[in-house]
This record gives C-alpha cells, sequence and structure tokens, in this order.
C-alpha cells in the first residue's frame, strides 16, 4: 500500500482563552510553521478576531480540562500533519529554536522532544526555584503522542516511542504580577485537588504543615531558589501557598463528600 503524503510537516497549536492581551506576539513567532491553528475555548475578549487577522485558523472546543483540548486538537490532526508543536499563547519561539525544531523534524528516532523555557516571573528571568530548565514535551510526531487524561493540569505526555531533548529555550511570559500569580495558581490547585479527591487521596492534620514546608525547602534550598536573592525566596513561599491552598480545597471537597446521604 502507498503511504498518503500529507499536506504539512509541521502544524503549531495554540490553546486559547481570552488570550487577546498576547496572542499577537506569540504567533507572530510562529511563522516558521507550515500551519498554525488556535485552539480556542469560547474566548469572549478579541482573541480570535486578532488570531485571524494574524493568519491563523481558528477551531474551538469547549473547554473540559488541558489534557481533554489537547488530545482533542491531536485529533483533529491526525491526517493533515506529521509534527504539532504547543505553544501556550503567552509562549514565544525564537528564532533559534524555530531552526532547531526545523532541523529535528526528519528525525525518526523520536516520538516526542522536549524543550526547555526561560521563564519571565514579575518581569525577570528565573533561573532557580525549578523554573529552569522547565522541560516541556510539546513537540510531537502526530498518531505516537497523546495526553494522560488522569492529569488535567499540569499535563503529561504519554509517547509511543522515546523522547529527544531540544537545547534552544522558549519564552514564557509567566506571570506579571503576583495577583496574576494567585489567579491562576488557585485554578491549578482546585483541578488537583479534584484529581487528588477522584484518586481518593484524603489530607491528614500533619500535611498542613508538613506538605507547604517541604514545598518550600525543595524549591529555595534543593533547587537552589536562593540564586534568585529575595527573588526566589517569594517565589519559594508562593509554592509553599499553593501546596496549602491545595490542601484545603482537597479537604473541602471531603467534607462535602462525607455530608453527602450516598457517603454514608
Amino acid at each position: 500500500m502507498t503511504a498518503v503524503a500529507l499536506p504539512h510537516t509541521l502544524t503549531a497549536i495554540v490553546l486559547t482563552y481570552n488570550e487577546a492581551r498576547h496572542i499577537a506576539d506569540c504567533l507572530a513567532s510562529l511563522r516558521f510553521a507550515d500551519r498554525v491553528i488556535v485552539f480556542d475555548s469560547g474566548s469572549t475578549d478579541d482573541t480570535v478576531t486578532l488570531a485571524r487577522e494574524a493568519g491563523a485558523e481558528v477551531m474551538t472546543r469547549p473547554f473540559d480540562h488541558y489534557a481533554g483540548q489537547r488530545n482533542a486538537a491531536l485529533e483533529a490532526l491526525m491526517h493533515s500533519t506529521k509534527w504539532v508543536l504547543f505553544v501556550d499563547a503567552d509562549e514565544q519561539v525564537t528564532l533559534t529554536l524555530a531552526d532547531e525544531i526545523r532541523s529535528s523534524l526528519d528525525s525518526t528516532a523520536y516520538a516526542g522532544f522536549r524543550i526547555p523555557r526561560h521563564n519571565m516571573i514579575f518581569g525577570r528571568l528565573t533561573l532557580g526555584a525549578g523554573w529552569y530548565p522547565d522541560y516541556q514535551t510539546r513537540l510531537l510526531r502526530v498518531g505516537a503522542a497523546r495526553y494522560d487524561p488522569a492529569y488535567q493540569v499540569h499535563e503529561v505526555v504519554l509517547l509511543d516511542g522515546d523522547t529527544g531533548t531540544l537545547h534552544q529555550p522558549l519564552l514564557h511570559e509567566n506571570y506579571s504580577t503576583v495577583e496574576e500569580f494567585f489567579a491562576k495558581q488557585r485554578r491549578y490547585a482546585q483541578l488537583d485537588a479534584r484529581m487528588a479527591h477522584e484518586r481518593g487521596e484524603r489530607p491528614r492534620r500533619r500535611h498542613f504543615v508538613g506538605a507547604p514546608l517541604r514545598q518550600f525547602w525543595w524549591r529555595f534550598v534543593t533547587l537552589r531558589g536562593f540564586s534568585d536573592g529575595l527573588h526566589g525566596l517569594r517565589l519559594s513561599a508562593l509554592m509553599a501557598w499553593y501546596v496549602l491552598y491545595k490542601l484545603i480545597v482537597l479537604r473541602r471537597l471531603w467534607v462535602a463528600h462525607d455530608r453527602t446521604p450516598s457517603a454514608t
């Protein structure tokens, strides 16, 4: 049987919801791709308009969770592209990374590639506290990659083959303000707590002190947050808060569960 030639080698996909602030710069950095798709989940701002003005195709799908969105995007492109590059709206691909990606597409040894990220947090490049290299497995061979639905946030890629590593970093305009940090991390913590609840994990009293302290030590000492000075100290403390907040949400879920008649 003769193999069918796919029309595209590389398709870049950007998941969006109300990303008007970032989308133009993100899409401008993806012009090296054969095709660019914005996979939107019902934005109410100018995201879709700006995406079309930038020449991107737009697909829409109601949001269930991050893994679901990425799997749906992969499925939609199963027969039209060889490789997919997932880029978040607040990320940009540099010219040197674009060249490295292009040079990797002929590889038959890997089902996907992980890419390091440079995180700009509160306006500062952050290299300690676990924020670098911050590898993200984003360049995927279509048909050999899928996302584990058990991880609805902080997604996990499952590859039918080996993983390669690129060296040039993505640029990630991460949290601009502390307020933005709290807003995003609350959403992530709520998703994490729901997944933990579904797995049957119950927090104990000692966890509310021990787990945040361990997170702080891991970030500030083990992952060298101290190398970023007061900035690293603050980030390590904020990530300890994240762990505490997730435990609080998880406890509330169990309290509500145990009070329902079906749980008795």
